[in-house]
C-alpha cells in the first residue's frame, strides 16, 4: 500500500479549480484515456499573467492531486515563471508522491508545457533554455503508452533517474509489453556517462554513502514497525547488517531485509551490492 502525504490526500478529496474555462486563452493536454490517465488544462491570461487555471482529469487520486496543485502553482505567475515549473516542483509541492505515481506529476508538467508552447509557438525553445532540456525530436519510444524520446530524456534529467523501473514509474514507458526497455536502458547509460555519474566510489566513500542511506532512508522505515537496523561491516560489495528490536524476531526478517534493504542500496549506492544479515 502506498503512503500519501496529507497534501496529496487533501487535493484528491478537495480538488481546487476543477472544470473548464470556456474562453480560455490556452489549453494544454497530456496523457490519453487509452493509457489510463488524461489531463486537460485551461489557462486564462491577463497580459502575460496567468489570471485563472482550471483542469479536467481522468485518472487516479495522484493525477487529481497533481492537477489540482498545479493550477494553484501557476495562478498569478507570469508565463515565464510558469515555464520554469518542472514535474519535480509539482511533486515537491505535494510533499512528495510514491515513486509508482510520479508519472502523474509528469503528466501535469506535460499539459502545462503543451499549453505554453501554444503561447510561444510550437518551435519556440524557451523550455529548452529555461529548464535545460536536451530535446532531440519526437520519436515514439514506448508505443504502448505513446511516450516520446523527449519525455524520457526530460524525466531522466529532471529527476535523476537511474533505472528502467524509475523511468516506468515516472512516464509509464516500458510498463506494458516491455519491448522498449532496452532502448530506455541505453538512454539512461548514455546520460549517466555524460554526467560522469558512473565513476566508482572509493571504499571509504562507499561505506559513508551506505551508512547515510541506512540512517536516513532504511532505518526510519523499520522504526515505524518498532524495529531498526545496524550497519556491521562492508567488505567489497557485501554489506553486513544486524536487525534489532521487533525486526529481529520476525519470521521472515532475513527475506524482508534482502528485498527491502538490498533494493534500496542497489538503487542509491551500487547495483552490485549484496546484503547479509549477521
Amino acid at each position: 500500500m502506498w503512503e500519501y502525504s496529507e497534501k496529496v490526500l487533501d487535493h484528491y478529496r478537495n480538488p481546487r479549480n476543477v472544470g473548464k474555462i470556456d474562453d480560455a486563452d490556452l489549453i494544454g493536454e497530456a496523457g490519453s484515456l487509452a493509457c489510463g490517465d488524461s489531463l486537460k488544462l485551461y489557462i486564462k491570461l491577463d497580459g502575460n499573467i496567468i489570471k485563472d487555471a482550471k483542469f479536467l482529469t481522468f485518472g487516479c487520486g495522484s493525477a487529481v492531486a497533481s492537477s489540482s496543485i498545479l493550477t494553484e502553482m501557476i495562478i498569478g505567475k507570469t508565463i515565464e515563471e510558469a515555464a520554469k515549473i518542472t514535474n519535480k516542483d509539482i511533486a515537491d509541492e505535494l510533499d512528495g508522491l510514491p515513486q509508482e505515481k510520479m508519472h502523474c506529476s509528469v503528466m501535469g508538467h506535460e499539459a502545462l508545457e503543451d499549453a505554453l508552447k501554444k503561447y510561444y509557438g510550437e518551435d519556440e525553445d524557451i523550455f529548452e533554455e529555461d529548464n535545460n532540456y536536451s530535446h532531440s525530436g519526437d520519436k515514439i519510444i514506448c508505443t504502448c503508452f505513446n511516450v516520446t524520446e523527449n519525455q524520457i530524456w526530460e524525466a531522466i534529467k529532471v529527476n535523476g533517474l537511474k533505472t528502467v523501473e524509475d523511468v516506468t514509474n515516472y512516464t509509464k514507458a516500458g510498463g506494458a509489453c516491455g519491448r522498449c526497455k532496452g532502448v530506455i536502458k541505453d538512454m539512461i547509460e548514455t546520460y549517466l556517462k555524460k554526467e560522469g555519474q558512473e565513476k566508482e566510489l572509493t571504499p571509504t566513500q562507499k561505506i559513508l554513502k551506505i551508512s547515510k542511506v541506512i540512517d536516513q532512508q532504511i532505518s526510519p522505515q523499520l522504526q515505524k514497525d518498532g524495529g531498526d537496523i545496524e550497519l556491521v561491516d562492508v567488505i567489497g560489495n557485501v554489506v553486513k547488517v544486524k536487525l534489532v528490536g521487533m525486526c529481529s524476531g520476525c519470521k521472515n526478517a532475513s527475506m524482508t531485509l534482502k528485498n527491502f534493504v538490498e533494493t534500496i542500496l542497489k538503487d542509491k549506492v551500487d547495483s552490485s551490492i549484496e546484503v547479509e544479515q549477521v
